[in-house]
């Protein structure tokens, strides 16, 4: 048993609070840059550098808009009736479907106005998305949030802001998965090449179907039998499985045989 009383603030600047969950996202800012312009030394993308940053930028605003607004879905009492509280950013509350669906509309907006090719793009992005959303995990863990079902096993965590109880640590289990996500999309990154998209679709497919089984360790409500994550989740696998077999037949075959 583990009692989690971490600090979400790493330091308080007088009215000024810089937490974790906010260097997350600034980690990631910067990670996808770094990754975007080591690859475009390699000759993928073939785009300026200068166009790099604005795409990064976009994402990111992209993924803040959609992450704040999805969140009427979880608590539309404290959104929806009160819309001005989707500014409050610093409260916290950051839906992953959201961020997603905010990321694809912004990266695909950015490339039909510069006429990039959005699949290869989203191939590249994919890979320091994961790792950032694995670390975001790790905050969500430090925060005390999105806590897991009551569980009174060797490794279950008590998190004292929420109860006494012993609970499984599902926000580790998220963090964990999406590591391996990455390890995957980054061995595709240098394996061979792929049809644009493959890599990004690996994304959706994995991720959905990992939330969809981790969230069966989540503490949440739940809607005949499953979870709202784990609905939009199933959307995400099905929708995935459909590109693969319509369009990466072939990639998949690649795969099998090296």
């Amino acid at each position: 048993m583990y009692i989690n009383n971490l600090n979400p603030v790493l330091l308080n600047l007088g009215p000024l609070e810089i937490r974790w969950y906010g260097i997350v996202y600034v980690l990631g800012f910067f990670m996808s840059l770094w990754w975007m312009l080591y690859l475009q030394k390699k000759g993928k993308p073939d785009i300026h550098k200068e166009q790099i940053w604005d795409f990064v930028f976009y994402c990111m605003v992209g993924v803040l808009v959609g992450a704040r607004v999805f969140m009427i879905f979880w608590q539309p009492e404290m959104y929806l009736l009160k819309p001005w509280n989707l500014l409050k950013i610093w409260e916290g509350g950051m839906s992953f479907h959201g961020g997603f669906v905010g990321i694809v509309v912004a990266g695909w907006w950015y490339c039909k106005k510069n006429k990039l090719n959005f699949w290869t793009m989203a191939d590249i992005l994919s890979v320091p998305a994961i790792f950032v959303l694995a670390l975001g995990r790790i905050a969500n863990f430090v925060n005390g949030e999105l806590i897991g079902r009551v569980w009174p096993g060797k490794w279950c965590v008590v998190f004292p802001q929420y109860d006494s109880l012993c609970r499984h640590p599902s926000t580790l289990y998220a963090a964990a998965k999406r590591f391996v996500v990455f390890g995957w999309l980054v061995l595709l990154t240098f394996r061979q090449e792929f049809k644009p998209g493959f890599i990004f679709w690996n994304f959706v497919f994995f991720e959905g179907l990992g939330r969809f089984i981790v969230d069966f360790y989540r503490e949440d409500i739940l809607y005949v039998g499953l979870s709202l994550g784990q609905w939009f989740s199933a959307i995400m696998i099905i929708v995935s499985l459909v590109i693969f077999m319509k369009y990466y037949r072939n990639e998949w075959r690649k795969i099998q045989k090296t």
